[in-house]
Order: C-alpha cells, then structure tokens, then sequence
C-alpha cells in the first residue's frame, strides 16, 4: 500500500511481535534512552532496540513530557540516539490546553521542533517523523477539528520550509489527538495530515483497522 502500518508495543512484547508479525507492518518501542551505555539502571538504549530488530521509536510522547519531566533537550538527545542506531524517530510534540488557551500553541511546538533541529540538524530531522499531539485532545474525548489539526500541521511545515524547503515538502507530519475511526478520514484529508499516531482506538483491533482501512481508501484516491 501506499502507506505504511507500524505498532509500538511495550518493551515486554517487543520481542514476541517482532518475530511473529507481518513483513509490512513495522515495530517500533515507546521509548528509549538518551545514554548509549553506562550505569543506567532500568533504561533501554537505542543499540538494544536496533539488536532486538525494531524499525521506530517514539520520542518525547506527551505522557512521557508531563508525567516523567522530560524536557525538550532530553527528547533531542533521545532522538540523536534513535538516529545513531538506524531507528526512525516519531518525535511527538503538542501544546497542553493552558498553552492554547493563552495563544501559545505555535510557540510551544516550535521550540519542541527547534530544540531537536538545534541538536542534529535539519537534515536528520528529515530522517524522523513529526507527530503533533494536542494534549489537551489526549484521552480527553476531545478532538481537534481536522481544520484545527491542519493549521497546526500547516504551521510546522510552513517553519521548516523557512530552513529547507524541500524536507519540509517531504517529512510525515502525524496527528495523534483521539483520531478514530469516525473522523481519520476528515482528519487525513487535509492537505498536510500525513497520517495519525493511534492511542487508545489502537487496543481494540476493529476500531485500529477501521483507521487502516481509511488511510487504505485515501491512498488509493478515494
């Protein structure tokens, strides 16, 4: 197909769905550690996940921001490791509902982007994808408008068309917000949705598929 599939189990299950899955779809972890080595008790490095065989990584998830503190120089480092080890890197990024509230969002997200432009480049960026996750549409129920989502998409690519032009045509920009099956269409109709980072309609497979089967419909025009 003209998209690609991927799933990020937790780590306990990377192995089992590594070896057991289709061909075409791709794994990926939630996580990974900012260290190459040492004495870090509990982490999982980038060379680890690239032995194990996975294909991504997510960098800098929302529940890893707000519930774990990590900050936008530690997603960089991160997404500098995922590069070393030949992993692609969904860097996510997302403004809570304060920040948008207050007219912050494009502030917010930017330097979320910028930090990691600032530590590998533009051009590794390109070898990412970008997921933009509105906080405040996480588990919330709450979804932004596919037009809401657009202008945000829209913002990013316009910020990195400033620096090159041709990776900003080129990079996946994501939309991870409560997207479904009901509104992935809308959702990835819009003309910088590249595709959707699915949270919770991915635990039950129906509703994961009817997502697939949306993006399926739009790669092929219709």
């Amino acid at each position: 197909p003209a998209y690609d599939v991927a799933v990020f189990p937790v780590y306990i299950h990377l192995h089992e769905v590594i070896n057991s899955k289709p061909t075409a779809v791709l794994c990926g972890a939630q996580n990974l550690s900012e260290h190459d080595d040492g004495a870090v008790t509990g982490e999982v490095s980038g060379s680890m996940l690239a032995d194990l065989g996975c294909d991504m990584v997510l960098v800098g998830h929302s529940e890893r921001r707000v519930m774990h503190g990590e900050n936008s120089q530690e997603v960089a480092l991160k997404f500098a490791q995922a590069i070393k080890h030949g992993l692609t890197p969904i860097l996510c990024v997302g403004e809570s509902l304060s920040e948008r509230q207050s007219g912050a969002a494009f502030d917010v997200v930017w330097a979320q982007i910028e930090a990691v432009i600032d530590v590998v480049g533009i051009e590794k960026l390109a070898a990412g994808v970008i997921a933009y996750e509105p906080v405040w549409a996480i588990g919330t129920g709450e979804t932004a408008t596919a037009e809401q989502a657009q202008e945000v998409h829209q913002f990013i690519r316009s910020q990195l068309g400033s620096i090159d032009d041709t990776i900003a045509r080129r990079i996946r920009i994501l939309y991870g917000g409560s997207c479904k099956g009901s509104n992935a269409h809308e959702l990835f109709s819009m003309p910088d949705v590249d595709g959707g980072l699915i949270g919770g309609a991915s635990l039950t497979a129906q509703d994961f598929m009817a997502i697939c089967q949306q993006a399926d419909k739009l790669s092929q025009g219709d």
